[in-house]
C-alpha cells in the first residue's frame, strides 16, 4: 500500500461507523477488564489523545511508535503512540495529541493533516480515557526524542503491521501474581500489546473494511 492508497482508505474507512470494540476485543488481554468496554467511564478519569501519523517512505508507508522509558509508573518500558494528557491550554484533544507528538518525537504540528479519529478508548490501570488521531504528513519529521519522555523511537512500515505474521500470543506475569494472556504485535524486536496493540488493530479493521 502506497501513501495515496492508504489516504483514500483511510478516508473511506472512517465515513461509516467505526469497529470499536469488536476491533479492540482482538488485541485485549484475557481476563478481560471489562472496565475498558462499559460506557460511562468513572467521573474522576483523565482524557488523554495520541496521534498515529503516516508519512510516505521508499514507496510504502511509515509511522512512528515510541518506546517508555523505565519509571515506576504502570507503562514503565511500554510501546505507544506519541501522546498524552489533554492540557487546560489545549483547544481540543486534537491539540493535545499534536501538541504531545510535536514535543515528544519533534514532529512539526503545522505539517500535519489530520484525517479524523479512531474510538476512544478506556485504559484503567491509568485512568485514562484516550483519544486517537489519524494524521498524515507528505514527507519523513526529523524525529527528535525527548530522553525524559521517549527511550527509542521505532518507524514500523505500515505493510509490516498489516500482515498477520506479527500478531503473538505470550503470558505476562506481574508482581501481584496476576497473569494475562496476551495477543501482541512483534514489531521491530518489542512487544506491542494492551492499548496500543488495540488501537492498531482498530486501523487494520478499518484498512481492511475499505
Amino acid at each position: 500500500m502506497n501513501f495515496t492508497e492508504l489516504i483514500l482508505s483511510l478516508e473511506k474507512g472512517l465515513e461509516g461507523p467505526l469497529p470499536g470494540k469488536d476491533a479492540h476485543l482482538r488485541m485485549a488481554p484475557q481476563p478481560l477488564d471489562l472496565r475498558r468496554f462499559d460506557t460511562k467511564v468513572p467521573d474522576y478519569h483523565r482524557k488523554g489523545a495520541v496521534l498515529m501519523l503516516f508519512y510516505p517512505e521508499r514507496d510504502g508507508v511509515c509511522f512512528p511508535l515510541i518506546k517508555r522509558p523505565r519509571y515506576q509508573g504502570v507503562h514503565s518500558g511500554q510501546i505507544a503512540f506519541p501522546g498524552g494528557k489533554f492540557e487546560l491550554e489545549d483547544e481540543n484533544l486534537m491539540e493535545t495529541a499534536l501538541r504531545e507528538a510535536e514535543e515528544e518525537v519533534g514532529i512539526d504540528r503545522g505539517k500535519v493533516q489530520i484525517l479524523g479519529e479512531l474510538s476512544k478508548l478506556f485504559i484503567p490501570p491509568s485512568n485514562f480515557l484516550v483519544s486517537p488521531f489519524i494524521g498524515i504528513t507528505t514527507q519523513k519529521p526529523e524525529f527528535v526524542p525527548e530522553v525524559a519522555e521517549v527511550d527509542r523511537i521505532l518507524l514500523p512500515r505500515l505493510e509490516e503491521v498489516l500482515s498477520p505474521k506479527i500478531r503473538k500470543q505470550k503470558e505476562f506475569h506481574f508482581t501481584n501474581n496476576s497473569v494475562l494472556d496476551t495477543p501482541y504485535f512483534e514489531i521491530d524486536g518489542e512487544v506491542v500489546w494492551g492499548a496500543t496493540a488495540m488501537m492498531i488493530s482498530e486501523l487494520i479493521h478499518i484498512l481492511g473494511k475499505a
